[in-house]
C-alpha cells in the first residue's frame, strides 16, 4: 500500500488572459508521503502559488491528476473542495489572518465549527493545540494583544486543530523578524518531528533549509527535486515567547 499522501501526475493549469494562454502550471508530477518535509520555491511566475493553489484544494487543474489520501480531488466540485479543504488541509498563512475582534481560543475552534463538532469538544481540542504550540496562558487574549509570533503560533494552532494530512504554509515567516521566524521554524521541526506532513512554501533559501526536500519551479515545471543534506535544525538556544 502507497504510503503517499498527495499523488500529482501531469498537473496543468492554464488561464486564458484574453487571447493568450499561460500556462502556469505544464506537466508536473511527484508524490509526497506522510511525515515529510518539503519546501516549493521558484521565482515569481514560476508557478509556485498555482501549485499551493490546486494542493490547498483552492482550485482545480485544466489537465492532469491529484490525488489527496487516496481521493481524486482534480474532479471534485466546489462544495466538494471546500469539504476536502476543511478535513485535508491546515493553513498557515503569511498575514495570519486571524478574527481581529475574537480571541485565541475562538480563533482556533472557527475550523471545527466548520466541521460540526460539538461545543465542549472543540474548547478541549482548541485548548489542547494552543498548548502544543505554547500559548495555553493565552487562551483569552486578542490578536492585537499577541506579538508578531505568537500570532502565527495562533495560525499554526488553527491550522492543526482538525488533525489535517497536511501542513502548508505559505511564506509564514514573511512578516516576522529573524528572531521570530527562527522561533516559528523551530516550532514546525518540532510539529514535523511529532509526525507532521509540512509543505512550506518559501522565496527564501534559509527558510527552505529547514525542510527535509526542495521542489524548485520554473516556468511552470519542476526544475529540481532533490533532498536537504544538511537540513537548518531547531536552535534549541531560542525559546518560545510566552510573555
Amino acid at each position: 500500500m502507497s504510503d503517499a499522501v498527495i499523488q500529482i501526475r501531469d498537473l496543468k493549469k492554464i488561464y486564458q488572459m484574453g487571447q493568450t494562454q499561460v500556462k502556469a502550471l505544464n506537466g508536473v508530477s511527484f508524490d509526497i508521503n506522510k511525515n515529510e518535509y518539503i519546501a516549493v520555491m521558484g521565482p515569481s511566475g514560476s508557478g509556485k502559488s498555482t501549485l499551493m493553489n490546486m494542493i490547498g484544494c483552492l482550485d482545480t487543474p485544466t489537465e492532469g491528476t491529484y490525488i489527496l489520501n487516496g481521493n481524486n480531488v482534480s474532479e471534485l466540485n466546489d462544495a466538494e473542495l471546500a469539504d476536502a479543504r476543511n478535513r485535508e488541509i491546515g493553513f498557515v498563512f503569511q498575514t495570519f489572518n486571524l478574527l481581529p475582534r475574537t480571541d485565541c481560543l475562538s480563533n482556533v475552534e472557527l475550523p471545527l465549527i466548520y466541521s460540526g463538532v460539538k461545543s465542549s469538544e472543540r474548547k478541549k481540542r482548541a485548548v489542547e493545540t494552543l498548548e502544543k504550540v505554547g500559548l495555553g496562558d493565552r487562551l483569552d487574549h486578542k490578536p492585537n494583544e499577541l506579538s508578531g509570533g505568537q500570532r502565527q503560533r495562533v495560525a499554526i494552532a488553527r491550522a492543526l486543530v482538525n488533525n489535517p494530512s497536511i501542513l502548508l504554509a505559505d511564506e509564514p515567516t514573511g512578516n516576522l523578524d529573524t528572531k521570530t521566524g527562527e522561533e516559528i521554524m523551530n516550532l514546525f521541526e518540532e510539529l514535523y518531528r511529532a509526525g507532521n506532513t509540512i509543505i512550506l512554501v518559501t522565496h527564501e533559501n534559509d527558510i527552505a533549509e529547514h525542510a527535509r526536500r526542495i521542489i524548485r519551479l520554473r516556468d511552470g515545471i519542476i526544475e529540481t527535486d532533490e533532498p536537504v543534506e544538511n537540513p537548518v535544525l531547531a536552535n534549541k538556544d531560542i525559546v518560545l515567547e510566552t510573555a
